[in-house]
């Protein structure tokens, strides 16, 4: 088992989604960001799809309860070791893996993103509901008992193992890109004025309080439709930017309705929801237009460089010790001076 012993903000178990039910009315859920779910299992060793906990801005604490558990810390965030004995924590990095034994905790603290995640060599052992751990609080469905966790839950494990032979590191910060968020119009962009657009792709948006896991609200250059907001309701899917009668848009997310009757303006690339989905409120965002051809390259693009990055993960150096490999690869000096000549070098 792992006995939670503080529950962070908002955790809950997530993988990569649970798909084919929309039609029934069940959201997708699964993780906002897919990309550090998949690179926190293959810290510890696990198939990229497995269950793992999902962090929101703070973590929780974690007590390990059998003999050893390896951990994949995916997502930049403070970390501690609590000792077994009491003793003073110990801080770790993120983007590593790392094996606790009985009696120690991690304590995760502030996140540096909206999510981050924490997966477990073997996976959590809890029934999948229609082929999927994730968690979908808004009905009480999924993950465990189908609500975030709470102070002293036991989480049990499907195996006692130790994932890799060595814990690893990683760095993934490349894969989620910057800039603009790269959206492609539609569907229903004939519904807004050339005006409306041209603010939509100029204008300079803000992550508003209202956001969660089914969207965030933006706050920003208001976008004019052309008459009304209001369409017949239609099917959702991740990523869609709706516009209602105000003209703030809305960017839906993981746990977004299946249907909706407000224009959507555009559409948020595959390659772009990672990022998106760790948006903070307060946030800064434009967008930029690309065609449906460029976004696919794109997201295939970060496919082919996740492969690489999850096939050359580095061993992990213990932690207070120098990165000897960096340090030795790194140009220490800059330059000579030649007290005798008085030359630079």
């Amino acid at each position: 088992m792992i006995r939670v012993k503080a529950p962070g903000l908002f955790t809950t178990l997530q993988d990569l989604g649970r798909y084919g039910a929309q039609e029934q009315g069940m959201p997708v859920a699964g993780a906002m960001d897919t990309l550090g779910l998949r690179i926190a299992n293959a810290l510890c060793g696990n198939a990229q799809n497995l269950a793992a906990l999902e962090l929101s801005y703070m973590g929780p604490t974690l007590l390990v309860e059998a003999e050893a558990v390896q951990f994949g810390l995916a997502g930049n965030m403070a970390v501690e070791l609590l000792p077994a004995d009491g003793g003073s924590p110990k801080k770790l990095t993120s983007w590593r893996s790392i094996t606790l034994k009985r009696g120690e905790a991690l304590r995760i603290g502030v996140l540096g993103e909206a999510y981050t995640y924490i997966a477990v060599a073997g996976g959590f052992d809890l029934p999948p509901l229609l082929g999927s751990l994730s968690t979908y609080t808004r009905a009480g469905l999924g993950g465990f008992e189908g609500r975030q966790l709470r102070e002293n839950d036991l989480l049990p494990l499907k195996a006692v193992a130790l994932g890799n032979d060595q814990e690893l590191a990683s760095e993934a910060a490349p894969l989620y890109g910057d800039g603009p968020v790269r959206v492609t119009l539609g569907p229903q962009a004939y519904r807004f004025t050339p005006a409306g657009i041209a603010a939509f792709l100029a204008g300079e948006y803000t992550v508003s309080k209202e956001a969660d896991r089914m969207g965030l609200r933006l706050e920003g250059p208001l976008i004019e439709h052309v008459s009304g907001a209001d369409i017949a309701s239609e099917g959702i899917i991740t990523g869609a930017i709706q516009v209602p009668g105000n003209g703030q848009p809305i960017m839906l997310l993981a746990d977004h309705q299946t249907t909706g009757g407000y224009t959507k303006i555009a559409t948020i690339i595959s390659a772009d929801l990672p990022r998106v989905g760790r948006l903070k409120p307060g946030a800064k965002l434009r967008f930029q237009a690309v065609d449906v051809a460029e976004a696919e390259a794109l997201r295939r693009g970060q496919e082919t460089a996740l492969k690489a990055l999850l096939g050359n993960m580095r061993p992990a150096r213990p932690e207070g010790e120098l990165d000897l490999d960096a340090l030795y690869t790194a140009n220490l000096i800059s330059g000579m001076v030649d007290a005798r000549n008085g030359e630079i070098r």
